[in-house]
């Protein structure tokens, strides 16, 4: 469980959000939706303790992430950011094990505990026949389950992705949603991700964070498209959130 406690954020003078307080429950994918510069990614990095809030905390499972060192932070939380990772030299397997590093000590050496975290997480993220390839020759999408698959490796109860479908097609974009939902109901995870994909966040998170700075509305997704907040905040014709919503749901039924 991630929570913002009366979180205030600020870019140079200007105050992003004030006194945000949001508890993101486990089991659950959040999306954060938001116009450009609302705020999303330096909430993101608050989460991350890489922005010292103006005031308030960020608790993971009740612990203030301040009061955490490096290496215990990096057991709470993972990330995967926007950057295209295409490493020529090094296997999917091994650079899933790098997200191995908060266990294996200064020497780096993986116990079997370890290879069997690799295993796993490759295995749920469809990855796992491509253990031995570089990502130097696959595609946007594989490289992108290959990056999800090193933060489940981390073994987190907190897993943060910044834009995880900026850069893919659109069957892409709804197959990695649709894979961070299952697995954050599977492994009883908390994700949150940032995107500008309105239709994917509508289809497959649980809650969406929206970011109307220096407000914030937090909800079921099925409360947020039914309140006309998103058509607000993007100037949308009005309830064209709630339709896209209920389209998705019966096309799930007839499926």
């Amino acid at each position: 469980m991630l929570e913002l406690k009366d979180i205030s954020l600020a870019y140079g003078q200007r105050i992003l959000l004030e006194k945000i307080s949001v508890v993101f429950g486990d089991g659950r994918l959040t999306a954060m939706l938001g116009r450009n510069g609302a705020g999303k990614s330096t909430l993101m990095r608050a989460m991350l303790k890489m922005e010292n809030p103006v005031n308030g905390h960020v608790l993971i499972n009740g612990r203030d992430i301040r009061n955490m060192d490096t290496n215990d932070l990096a057991r709470s939380v993972s990330f995967v950011g926007t950057e295209k990772i295409r490493v020529a030299n090094l296997a999917c397997s091994d650079l899933v094990a790098l997200g191995r590093a908060p266990y294996t000590g200064r020497f780096g050496r993986l116990g079997d505990e370890d290879r069997r975290m690799v295993e796993t997480a490759l295995e749920l993220t469809g990855m796992k026949d491509y253990a031995h390839r570089t990502t130097d020759s696959m595609s946007d999408g594989e490289c992108q389950k290959v990056m999800i698959a090193r933060a489940l490796a981390q073994d987190t109860p907190v897993m943060l992705l910044d834009e995880p479908t900026a850069f893919l097609d659109i069957p892409g974009r709804y197959e990695t949603a649709a894979l961070l939902h299952r697995l954050a109901s599977e492994a009883g995870k908390t994700i949150i991700f940032s995107t500008h994909d309105l239709d994917v966040a509508l289809r497959e998170a649980d809650d969406i964070l929206l970011l109307d700075p220096p407000d914030a509305v937090f909800g079921k997704t099925a409360d947020i498209t039914g309140s006309g907040a998103i058509e607000k905040v993007f100037g949308l014709s009005k309830g064209l959130s709630k339709g896209l919503s209920e389209n998705y749901n019966c096309h799930e039924k007839n499926l």
